[in-house]
């Protein structure tokens, strides 16, 4: 492709998405409290919150824990906007649930919120032109939604699709977006591309943890990585809108945790969010889920020395 450094867009206003961690207490139940408070201060941050997402644990929960954070969210956000994950738990060689699907949404609609579709097998394994269809459904059944793309090193169900895919998806009216989360810089420019050529409302969400500058080309974001740090990426989006220099340092301070967060196994990143969220006083245990990759202890000094670097 063309230098991406053509792509710049310089001074542009920042739509932040950030994935809620849900926390654990100690004996193992969620720790609500700790929710409620992330969630207040994300959205405090003028970040659009996102629960039942990868970080909070939204494909290992059942339906009744994900509609009382739903209800959550809603309660602690007042009519605030929020958007969550809506998923399928199905299995290699399953088909396409649009009603699964239709479910999910009511639920997330229902509460005020907009839903983000998860990947599934039924959904994934499908040829291009029937993913595209089923998509088309999905838009059917909603007043709007955002797409997600998901590389398998965070769930085996997840996919990354082809361009004539994602040109699909650019073609459903009521597809406002769609989340990318390949780790790979090449595929997004090529989706932003696309988007610029194509339908300039369309939001790319880079889902890439390990590039989060992909907001300087003219990605959105909804990240896991933003969850440990809210008002430090809001202070660097605003750096970006105003033209201050300032921002690369920050955006270098948050990178560099986000290569020590999301290295192999990439899924343990939540381990590491519980980590820092404990360090900086605002849950008081680390735990995960129970299904959940973990850290090794020696983790601990490494992201207490990052946030004394942040000054939080």
């Amino acid at each position: 492709m063309s230098n991406p450094h053509e792509m710049l867009k310089p001074r542009r206003r920042i739509e932040g998405l950030s994935a809620i961690l849900l926390p654990f207490l100690k004996e193992g139940s969620i720790d609500w409290v700790g929710f409620r408070a992330h969630v207040q201060r994300t959205a405090a941050a003028k970040l659009i919150p996102a629960v039942n997402m990868d970080t909070g644990f939204g494909n290992m929960l059942d339906d009744n824990t994900k509609r009382e954070v739903l209800d959550v969210t809603r309660s602690e956000l007042g009519g605030g906007r929020f958007v969550a994950g809506a998923f399928v738990n199905d299995q290699k060689g399953a088909a396409f649930d649009i009603d699964k699907y239709a479910m999910q949404m009511a639920a997330i609609e229902a509460c005020g919120g907009t839903p983000v579709i998860f990947p599934s097998y039924g959904l994934t394994q499908q040829p291009d032109d029937a993913i595209v269809a089923a998509y088309a459904a999905i838009g059917e059944r909603t007043n709007g939604f955002i797409g997600f793309e998901l590389g398998t090193m965070f769930a085996p169900f997840g996919k990354i699709y082809s361009l004539d895919v994602y040109r699909g998806l650019l073609a459903i009216p009521r597809c406002l977006g769609a989340k990318h989360s390949s780790l790979n810089r090449e595929l997004e420019w090529q989706r932003l591309r696309l988007r610029d050529e194509l339908r300039a409302d369309f939001k790319v969400y880079t889902g890439n943890d390990l590039a989060i500058d992909m907001v300087m080309y003219g990605s959105d974001y909804l990240l896991g990585l933003s969850t440990f740090a809210p008002e430090m990426f809001a202070k660097r989006d605003a750096m970006w809108a105003s033209g201050d220099s300032r921002f690369y340092e920050m955006n270098d301070l948050l990178q560099y945790l986000g290569f020590f967060a999301f290295r192999n196994p990439v899924p343990a990143y939540k381990h590491s969010a519980a980590m820092f969220l404990k360090l900086r006083g605002w849950i008081g245990s680390d735990r995960t889920h129970p299904q959940s990759a973990t850290r090794p202890d020696s983790d601990r000094p490494i992201l207490e020395d990052i946030a004394e670097r942040m000054g939080v």
